[in-house]
């Protein structure tokens, strides 16, 4: 069999996005760029633990007044859903079925456009109501640097699938694009992993502190 025939779609493997050494290559590479990702994200962690009560009465909201969960509940469910969706793209990539891989993708992509809008009218409410800026104290500076830098890492991630679903429209699934959604969507798994945390730390601490 050719090279040529391996990358039609019609002769991919079950496992498309690691038949190939080029395939593994990137999946192993990844796994290096998310240990980096993993120790920033740590460390922007454990800023916001050290600054979290650093503002005195008159500098700022207590973080039990500040944050409302409703919507940042909303938020989460609309990322792990995304998470979701992202999993359904992948089970159809390995059935070879390009089409829902995409519609799944799309979906995805939708959610964490939802998300995105839900942050920045968060923001935006903290920013109008609440005089909590990034400037204001150490605490802003340390939430909005670790939520925001999140937030940019989503934007990332949807720009990734979508440059990927773009590109690869007319081509259809292949040995040498197969790899790359799957490397996308792990990516979009660790966004969503590292949102838990955040929740979790940032949201539901600050709320019971």
């Amino acid at each position: 069999m050719t090279h040529d025939e391996m990358l039609r779609s019609d002769n991919l493997p079950h496992e498309p996005e690691k038949a190939t050494l080029e395939g593994k290559n990137k999946f192993l590479g990844f796994w290096f760029f998310l240990g980096g990702e993993t120790v920033l994200f740590a460390s922007l962690f454990g800023t916001y633990l050290a600054l979290k009560n650093s503002f005195g009465s008159e500098e700022g909201v207590p973080t039990t007044e500040l944050f409302g969960l409703e919507l940042v509940f909303i938020m989460t469910v609309l990322l792990l859903t995304s998470s979701l969706t992202s999993v359904y793209a992948m089970y159809h990539m390995k059935n070879h079925d390009f089409k829902k891989m995409q519609l799944w993708l799309g979906v995805t992509v939708l959610l964490g456009a939802a998300f995105l809008g839900c942050e920045i009218y968060e923001f935006y409410h903290y920013v109008h109501h609440y005089e909590h800026t990034f400037t204001a104290h150490a605490f802003g500076s340390a939430f909005y640097t670790l939520v925001g830098f999140h937030g940019a890492h989503v934007v990332f991630g949807l720009s990734w699938i979508l440059t990927l679903m773009i590109r690869n429209a007319r081509r259809g699934l292949n040995l040498y694009n197969a790899p790359k959604f799957y490397v996308a969507s792990l990516y979009w798994h660790f966004i969503d992993v590292v949102w838990v945390f955040i929740f979790t730390v940032v949201y539901l601490m600050g709320k019971v502190a």
